[in-house]
């Protein structure tokens, strides 16, 4: 597809890279445990729908684990380009990697369209201030030591951003919440390592493309220990991860719809005089 613009707007994700990061993931023992908390997330938000879903597929870059959660799904992968038929599935979920995607409003955009009428769409994926701790941790490091900065953490959007992505891309009655989940790390090094095992190591296209500086590293752990500790353990850090969960409906006369612009029948004015009213 040709741009109008003279500058193209530069690719966040290297999706090779991502590929190898989460292939080596699966490889050594997927370490899991966001992908369980979204997964009982998931299902008690489906628990509360007074519906059976029968025709239910899941976007992910994590397929196996995904599977084993859902075994009736269809698992695809979640390429630019999903290979969903239209209007397939009265459920998709799109698991934890919204987040690396180029263009996140288009992943939901297609998901929308797989589905039949009043069909439900559930997304979940890290945002917010996820990892903020060590991205303030790298930064002052590597502008202290090396006197300039290279992306390092992926960024993350904003609850109310990915919100507005599902009108956006056409579903109904769109939900967005979040819940925060603080773990406790020996240090940054051990913090590195579960990332890199849950396949969330750096993938972005402007990443350094060397390593890192050993004492960049070492003076990012001790910011990072100095900076923030565990409170119940001061010789450990902690690391927040927010995760964002996003419901939308494909519409369908059926579903509850707003009321017109003027359509009330009693003034607002009134309205609000007659609550002033003592009882």
């Amino acid at each position: 597809m040709m741009s109008d613009s003279p500058h193209p707007v530069p690719s966040l994700t290297d999706r090779a890279a991502l590929d190898r990061n989460r292939t080596r993931a699966e490889a050594l023992g997927l370490v899991d445990f966001l992908h369980r908390i979204t997964a009982d997330e998931i299902q008690d938000r489906l628990s509360e729908v007074n519906r059976r879903f029968t025709a239910p597929a899941v976007v992910t870059g994590h397929a196996d684990f995904w599977r084993a959660v859902l075994p009736e799904a269809r698992i695809v992968a979640d390429t630019p380009v999903l290979d969903l038929a239209p209007g397939a599935h009265d459920l998709v979920i799109h698991a934890m990697a919204l987040h690396w995607a180029e263009d996140p409003v288009g992943q939901i955009a297609q998901s929308a369209r797989a589905l039949r009428p009043d069909g439900l769409f559930v997304a979940a994926c890290p945002g917010g201030r996820s990892l903020h701790e060590l991205r303030e941790a790298l930064t002052r490091a590597e502008a202290e030591v090396a006197g300039g900065l290279s992306p390092r953490v992926l960024p993350m959007a904003e609850i109310r951003d990915l919100g507005g992505l599902l009108s956006r891309a056409g579903l109904a009655l769109p939900v967005a919440d979040q819940i925060t989940q603080t773990v406790s790390y020996r240090s940054l090094f051990h913090l590195a390592r579960d990332l890199r095992a849950m396949g969330e190591g750096n993938a972005l296209a402007g990443r350094l493309r060397r390593p890192t500086r050993r004492d960049v590293l070492l003076r990012a752990a001790q910011i990072y220990a100095e900076t923030h500790p565990d409170p119940q353990d001061a010789t450990r850090i902690r690391a927040t991860f927010e995760l964002v969960f996003l419901t939308g409906w494909a519409p369908d006369a059926s579903q509850q719809q707003p009321l017109r612009p003027g359509s009330a029948k009693v003034p607002l004015a009134e309205a609000l005089a007659s609550m002033r009213k003592p009882r």
